[in-house]
C-alpha cells in the first residue's frame, strides 16, 4: 500500500503540471533541469518502494489466502507480484519523455501520462486517483477504529476472561479518529514534514513483524498448521459466498501491492548516469522480491495460525493471547500509523480542490483571505476559512461513510480493485506503447493488450466481490450501529 510521505512531495501540483525552470542548470548542486541534484541508489530507491508498499494491507493477506487456499492463495499473491514488476519496469521507462538519458524529465505519475498520453486521458488519471484517495480516507477510518476497538478487547480480555465477549460499538472510535484528523488536516503542508516518513517506516514494520511474530508463535502453540488447499469450506460458508469471497480476495492482494502511482516521484530522486530507468528496473526487482517474501510470510502463516477463522485484519484475531500488551503495542502502531497516513494520501486532493476554487473564484475573500493568528512564541497561524470548511466537511463525510459501512475486508478489496487495473496496468501500458512507438497489431502490442485485458478482467471480478461483500453484510449489520 502507498505510505511512504517523503515520495509524495510533488503530488499536491494537481494537474498543472507545468514548471519554471529559472536556476543554471550544469552546477555542482543543480541538475540538469535546475533543480537540486539528486543522490538516490538502487538501494535508497528499494528503500522508498518497501516501506511505501508495506502498511495496511498486508493486516488482510492471512484472510485473503484464506479465501483462495494454499495453492491458489500465494499463487495469487505471486501472481500479483510478477504483474507488479513487470508494469512497473515499463513505467519507469516513462520518466523520461524521449530519449532515455537527456529527454524531459516527469516528476509526478501524471505528468508522464500528460507528456505520453495527451490531456484528455491526464484528467481521467487524476479523476481514478483522487476517487482513489477519496476511498482511501475512508479505509483509513475503518481500520483505525478496528484496532482502536482492539487494543480495548484485548485489555478487556485479559481482565475478565473468555466469558465476556467484550462487544463494543465502532461508531465512538471513527469519530474520534474523525476530530483528530479534522485538526491535523489544518496543519498546513503536512505532508513535508521531514520525520513523518521516518514514523510511518517505524509504525508498519513494527506492527507487521508483530503479526508475522504472532502468527508464527501460534503455529507452534497449536502445532500443525491450519487450513486445507481449497481455502474456507462449503459449509462454513455457502457456496455462492465463497465464490464471492474468493474475487474479494484477489482485490485485497491487490491493494497491498498498489505502489505504482508514486514509482515516478521515487525515481525522482534517483541520481543519473546510469539511465534512471536502469537503476529503478534493479530497484523495483529488489523491493517486490523482499515484499512478497514478508507478505507470503505474514500471509501463509496468517492463515496456518487461524485456518477458515482468519480474521478480516490479523492483528483482531490475538484477543486472548499473552503478552497482550505486544498486541496493544501492534494495534497502537497502526493507529498512529493511520493517522498520519490519512492526511498524507489527502493532501493532493485537499490542494486540488483549494487551487480549482482559487482560479474559478479569484475575487472570494472567503476562499482567498488568510485571517493571522498570532501564537505566543512562534510565527502566526493563517487560518483560511475555506480550508476550514472544506476540510473539515471532507473529513466529516469520510467518517459518516466508514460508519455506514464498517467492513474493512470489503473495502479494502474494493479499493484494490478499483486502483489496480488503471494506475498500475492501464495507464503503464499505454504510457510504454507511446513512449516506444510501438506498431499497432505488432506481436508486442498484442501480448501488453492481453496482460491489461487479462487484469480489467480481475479488476472486475475482485470489485464484483468486494461489492457483494457489502451488500450482504448490509444485511445483517444495521447503519451506524455496528459492534465488534
Amino acid at each position: 500500500m502507498v505510505e511512504n510521505t517523503a515520495a509524495k512531495s510533488h503530488s499536491r501540483q494537481g494537474f498543472d503540471v507545468s514548471i519554471n525552470i529559472n536556476a543554471q542548470a550544469g552546477s555542482k548542486w543543480l541538475d540538469d533541469d535546475g533543480r537540486p541534484k539528486r543522490t538516490g541508489t538502487v538501494w535508497t530507491a528499494s528503500a522508498h518502494i518497501i516501506t511505501a508498499v508495506i502498511g495496511s494491507g498486508v493486516l488482510s493477506l492471512a484472510w485473503a489466502i484464506a479465501q483462495l487456499g494454499w495453492i491458489a492463495g500465494p499463487a495469487f499473491m505471486f501472481l500479483f507480484s510478477l504483474v507488479t514488476y513487470y508494469t512497473s519496469t515499463l513505467l519507469s521507462v516513462c520518466y523520461r519523455t524521449g530519449d532515455p538519458v537527456n529527454g524531459k524529465r516527469n516528476y509526478t505519475y501524471m505528468d508522464a501520462v500528460l507528456s505520453n498520453l495527451g490531456g484528455a486521458k491526464v484528467k481521467i488519471c487524476g479523476f481514478v486517483q483522487y476517487l482513489n484517495l477519496f476511498g482511501v480516507a475512508i479505509g483509513y477510518t475503518i481500520a483505525s477504529a478496528i484496532s482502536m476497538m482492539a487494543v480495548k478487547r484485548s485489555n478487556c480480555f485479559h481482565k475478565r476472561g473468555d466469558k465476556d465477549p467484550c462487544q463494543m460499538n465502532s461508531n465512538p472510535y471513527m469519530i474520534a479518529f474523525g476530530i483528530v484528523e479534522i485538526l491535523f488536516s489544518q496543519i498546513p503542508d503536512f505532508d513535508q514534514l521531514w520525520w513523518l516518513s521516518i514514523v510511518a517506516a517505524v509504525m508498519s514494520f513494527t506492527y507487521s513483524s508483530i503479526g508475522l511474530g504472532l502468527g508464527i508463535a501460534k503455529v507452534v502453540e497449536n502445532k500443525k498448521f491450519m487450513g486445507n488447499v481449497t481455502g474456507v469450506s462449503i459449509g462454513t460458508v455457502t457456496q455462492t459466498q465463497k465464490i464471492w469471497r474468493s474475487f474479494q480476495a484477489l482485490g485485497n492482494i491487490a491493494f497491498a501491492y498498489a505502489y505504482s502511482i508514486i514509482l515516478i516521484e521515487i525515481q525522482d530522486t534517483i541520481k543519473s548516469p546510469p539511465s534512471e530507468a536502469k537503476t529503478m528496473k534493479k530497484a523495483t526487482l529488489v523491493s517486490v522480491a523482499v515484499t512478497t517474501l514478508f507478505y507470503m510470510l505474514c500471509g501463509c502463516f496468517g492463515y496456518a495460525a487461524f485456518g477458515d477463522k482468519s480474521p478480516g485484519n490479523l492483528l483482531t484475531g490475538f484477543g486472548f493471547y499473552n503478552p497482550y500488551w505486544l498486541v496493544d503495542i501492534a494495534n497502537v502502531a497502526i493507529v498512529v500509523h493511520l493517522v498520519g497516513a490519512y492526511q498524507v494520501y489527502c493532501q493532493p486532493l485537499f490542494a486540488f480542490i483549494e487551487k480549482t476554487a482559487v482560479q474559478r473564484f479569484p475575487d472570494s475573500n472567503f476562499i482567498n483571505k488568510d485571517i493571522k493568528i498570532p501564537i505566543p512564541g512562534s510565527r502566526s497561524y493563517n487560518l483560511n476559512l475555506f480550508r476550514l470548511v472544506w476540510r473539515t466537511c471532507f473529513v466529516i463525510l469520510t467518517t459518516l461513510i466508514s460508519m455506514l459501512l464498517p467492513f474493512f475486508n470489503d473495502i479494502v478489496g474494493l479499493l484494490g480493485a478499483f486502483a489496480f487495473w488503471p494506475l498500475t496496468v492501464y495507464f503503464p501500458v499505454e504510457m510504454y506503447i507511446a513512449q516506444k512507438q510501438i506498431p499497432k497489431w505488432s506481436t508486442r502490442w498484442v501480448c501488453l493488450q492481453i496482460l491489461s485485458g487479462a487484469c480489467l478482467i480481475i479488476t472486475i471480478v475482485a470489485a464484483a466481490g468486494s461489492i457483494a461483500g457489502v451488500v450482504g453484510d448490509l444485511k445483517s449489520v444495521k447503519p451506524f450501529k455496528s459492534s465488534y
